[in-house]
């Protein structure tokens, strides 16, 4: 596990997924060097996957462990990876927002 992230304030969650999005595709169209969205976005498709399980693994272990900190600071990870995973796949938040949608009908 990361450090623990400090003074963690409330916020509104489609803005920071929007937002967080669009970051995550303005890496993908100038890929700077040293970035790690850009190594995520790059290296074989193996790679974001391996990561997509770690942090899906270490999330079930926090809430296992009933730790609320470390739950939502696995749970940050599991969705950024989420989100460079759907960026690669060519899935927009707007797409993702439908199909979650019709399931709710």
């Amino acid at each position: 596990m990361g450090e623990r992230t400090a003074d963690v304030q409330p916020g509104v969650i489609g803005e920071t997924l929007d937002g967080l999005a669009a970051l995550i595709r303005q890496r993908h169209e100038q890929l700077p060097e040293g970035s790690y969205t850009t190594r995520l976005l790059t290296e074989p498709v193996d790679y974001v996957l391996k990561k997509l399980n770690e942090e899906a693994l270490e999330l079930a272990l926090a809430i296992k462990d009933d730790d609320h900190d470390h739950i939502r600071y696995e749970a940050a990870d599991l969705t950024y990876h989420l989100l460079v995973a759907l960026e690669r796949a060519g899935i927009d938040l707007s797409e993702l927002a439908g199909e979650l949608n019709a399931r709710m009908r």
